[in-house]
């Protein structure tokens, strides 16, 4: 698979406009009962999950695309700095990352039915690294980060 995945939302967004539907921008959230396409294996499965979403009667698919971007790099190292056990290898992970910044690194479809949203995702590796040092600074960090927003406010 690639490391940047933005020639992929290219051709999402054509076979999407091809077939009849329009593009909503936005991310779904846990927070709304989904079921998630497994593509087995076959990276053209988007295409297969489009069609479905067209048979279903859906107008529309939305979509949504992260870019890493050089401040919320920059704003996870510092957030790594401040974890009460900063680990050199989370830091090093970290720096690495700098080669993606500004590549498509994961993408989100999803289409309606139902009370239920239908979602494809696909991601690369290094976006699934990046997201489990921001998990990891949310499980560590979170604390001290809200001991001290908590101060402030008095």
């Amino acid at each position: 698979m690639s490391d940047d995945l933005s020639n992929l939302k290219d051709d999402m967004n054509a076979f999407i406009l091809g077939h009849g539907l329009s593009r909503f921008q936005g991310y779904v959230t846990e927070d709304v009962h989904s079921v998630m396409w497994d593509p087995r294996g076959n990276p053209e499965s988007w295409k297969d999950f489009v069609e479905l979403a067209k048979h279903s009667g859906a107008a529309f698919l939305s979509i949504d695309e992260e870019v890493l971007e050089r401040d919320e790099l920059d704003y996870l190292m510092q957030r790594l700095q401040n974890v009460n056990y900063p680990s050199d290898d989370d830091m090093e992970e970290a720096r690495w990352l700098r080669q993606y910044i500004g590549k498509t690194g994961f993408i989100q479809l999803g289409w309606p039915y139902e009370g239920v949203v239908f979602l494809y995702e696909v991601s690369t590796e290094w976006y699934e690294r990046y997201q489990h040092l921001l998990d990891l600074v949310e499980d560590f960090g979170g604390v001290a980060i809200d001991d001290i927003d908590q101060d402030d406010e008095r």
